[in-house]
Parts: structure tokens; sequence; C-alpha cells
């Protein structure tokens, strides 16, 4: 035989039952059905009266759920930084996706030194096929270094030179010459300590 437990020791009257939204939940013993009672908002379709008490209770509950779901506007930060501060964390970021195994996107970092201008860096790659693998990981890159540089206006621009040459150092004086245009310091350290080549 099948029960029918009620939450509220009232009468059940068919009508009212058929404006309440029947939730059957069956318990341990399966002779027993559990009947809840859930209040029924009015939807789109049900046509309520605009002066009615439920559609005044229906347009305060549609406020107050617009209200929980409108975002305050925020001020992301806009730090100033320098193009060495942006090269350091560029090359970290190039580090760690080698670190990961992506190494064509860690040499398409490298291939070239990026140019700060304001908060917009430049790239230059030496095709359109780099550019296509470099755009493809760009945000990745991009929140990085809105994220270290504290800076949220940052942009990145690609640029296609296809007359870059890439420059290999192959003696020791090459090297040398190399390092020293990264880095003026390094003759200063040489003279200083009286090293050769």
């Amino acid at each position: 035989m099948l029960e029918l437990a009620v939450e509220s020791p009232e009468i059940l009257d068919i009508p009212a039952l058929a404006a309440v939204e029947l939730k059957v939940e069956t318990v341990v013993e399966p002779s027993t059905v559990v009947v809840t009672k859930t209040p029924q908002i009015p939807s789109a379709e049900t046509k309520v009266s605009a002066l009615s008490l439920a559609s005044i209770r229906a347009k305060r509950e549609l406020q107050e759920t617009n209200k929980s779901h409108t975002k305050e506007a925020v001020q992301l930060p806009s730090e100033p930084f320098t193009e060495t501060d942006m090269l350091l964390h560029w090359n970290k970021y190039a580090q760690k996706l080698g670190d990961k195994g992506y190494k064509i996107m860690e040499s398409l970092l490298s291939i070239n030194d990026p140019v700060l201008n304001g908060t917009e860096i430049t790239l230059e790659l030496p095709n359109e096929g780099s550019k296509i693998d470099f755009e493809s990981e760009k945000n990745g890159l991009l929140g990085y270094l809105k994220g270290h540089l504290h800076n949220h206006d940052i942009t990145i621009t690609v640029i296609v030179n296809e007359s870059i040459e890439n420059k290999f150092a192959f003696t020791a004086q090459d090297k040398y010459n190399r390092l020293n245009e990264i880095n003026p310091n390094l003759e200063l350290l040489r003279k200083t300590f009286d090293l050769d080549l």
C-alpha cells in the first residue's frame, strides 16, 4: 500500500495541492512516499495580475537577484615598470615554458628582445608562421606579465620582419662583443680584474 507523509498535519486539499509543486522521494521502505510542499514562484509563462501580492513579491525577488549579480567596477592596478623589469619577467616566463616542454614558444620568446613603448610591448618575429604560433599562446604570457608587473594596461604587438638575421657568435671575441652589447658593465669588470678573453 502507498502511504503519503506530509510535513504539515493539515488536511490535504486537492485544489491546494494543484498549486503546489510535489517532490516525491523514495525512502528505505518501498511502500513509503514522502510528499513535500515547495512554494511555486510565478514564472514568465504564469499569468499574474500586476496588482497582486504575488507579482509584487516576484518583482522584489527579481530585483534582489539582480542586485546580487551586478559587479562593482574594480580599478585594476597600473603601476609603472621599466623595460628591464619587463625583460626579466619575459625571460622567466620563457624559462618556465621551456621547463614544461613548450620549446617552440620558448624559442619564439627568445628569438628577439621585445621593445617597450609605454605599456605596449613590441616583438619582432621572423615569419608569419611563428607569429601564428605566438598569437595562439599570447594570452598566457600577457596574463603572466600583467600579474607580475602589476599593470593591466599592457598590450603585446607582433611585427613580422623576414629580414631578421640570426647573429651567431663563433669565436671568443665574438661572444665577448655580443655580451658587451647586452651589458656594457662587462668591459668595466674585465678591466677591473685585468681579465683576458
